[in-house]
């Protein structure tokens, strides 16, 4: 399956990483990045120095891993398949694993934590380290390859923010799903928009592109189809995915869309600051540099709406030193990388700088 990150490469049968004595080459990591859409795990070979490269041995694709959405059952199904397929594709056998990093969306409490770890500890060995962290660590991860500072705006089906400082405090805000408000993600957007729908048909707002653009895409009639077209299925990818028909608008000079990705922006900006500023992040005077972690599809560019560079100018106002980084690498393989690491300072007793 292609994908828009590099990855350092995936070394296909018989390639140079390859051993057919894993332990002798010191064995393979997994990392696992759970999201509400899909969930990815890769499969690294594990050396002492992290080299270039990356010696990602395979790679898998299942689909949603959070338990709020799709219950307990089903993500527990999905990440086996998931992990078992990624084993697979690179040729090593569960023996060969050494340590496990799993980023996982939903991963709110350390009751869901441990919920996963006894999970992974029924699929592995003992000797295996395991490590559970929400999906946004992995998605930092992805942007400092491995290193725990700095931190990251998550803008897709869902919206979160997470920070680590260099001491090992740690921070978040927003990441509570629909109900409780991630108004700047995928979700929320497309949520506005369908509301804006019915707001206009029912004479409580004023009329909008967004009609036509949305009943087209969906292939409905009329307006009053989407009560029903809504709750058929509400999952939260679903209702996401119509955030291109609402960029569409906007772009087209729809006033209510324009509005909803403004409002979007907004609140992605201020869920980047609560963060920052709970961790004192940028110093007193609020100029210390940091990197953001931009990860996420309500983040690329369109044509003329950049949401991810209006969110960026947007903290740049309040903290000049924040950095954007694009991640060259999926936040599956920084969950690798995290198990690398943590799985290093067992063994050496201190992280690879």
């Amino acid at each position: 399956m292609s994908h828009k990150y590099s990855n350092g490469g995936i070394a296909n049968g018989g390639g140079d990483y390859r051993n057919n004595d894993d332990e002798e080459m010191g064995g393979v990591v997994l990392g696992l990045d759970g999201g509400t859409t899909s969930t990815i795990c890769v499969c690294m070979q594990f050396h002492p120095q992290l080299v270039d490269p990356l010696p990602i041995l395979g790679r898998a694709v299942a689909g949603c891993s959070n338990h709020n959405s799709v219950g307990e059952t089903a993500a527990r199904d999905t990440l086996v398949q998931v992990m078992t397929e990624a084993l697979s594709k690179s040729g090593s056998k569960k023996s060969a694993v050494r340590a496990v990093c799993l980023g996982v969306s939903g991963v709110n409490h350390p009751n869901d934590q441990e919920r996963i770890l006894n999970w992974l500890r029924n699929i592995f060995p003992s000797h295996v380290k395991l490590y559970v962290q929400n999906d946004a660590v992995a998605a930092l991860a992805s942007g400092t390859m491995g290193k725990l500072h700095g931190c990251v705006l998550i803008a897709g089906t869902g919206s979160i923010s997470y920070g680590f400082t260099e001491d090992g405090r740690e921070a978040r805000a927003a990441g509570g799903g629909p109900v409780l408000g991630d108004w700047g993600s995928g979700y929320g957007i497309a949520a506005k928009a369908l509301t804006a729908v019915i707001r206009a048909h029912d004479g409580r707002d004023s009329q909008t592109m967004l009609t036509d653009s949305i009943l087209q895409h969906l292939g409905l009639p009329s307006p009053d189809e989407l009560i029903g077209w809504t709750y058929a299925d509400p999952s939260w990818a679903r209702i996401a995915a119509l955030v291109p028909v609402v960029v569409s608008s906007a772009e087209a000079g729809d006033e209510i869309a324009q509005q909803i990705l403004n409002d979007a922006v907004q609140e992605l900006a201020l869920t980047v600051t609560a963060v920052v500023k709970r961790l004192g992040m940028a110093g007193e005077d609020g100029n210390l540099h940091f990197p953001i972690v931009m990860v996420g599809g309500v983040l690329e560019a369109n044509k003329s709406w950049d949401i991810g560079k209006e969110v960026i100018t947007c903290i740049l106002k309040t903290y000049p030193g924040a950095t954007p980084v694009r991640p060259k690498v999926e936040p599956a393989v920084g969950a690798a990388l995290l198990a690398w690491h943590f799985l290093r300072k067992e063994i050496y007793g201190k992280c690879y700088r």
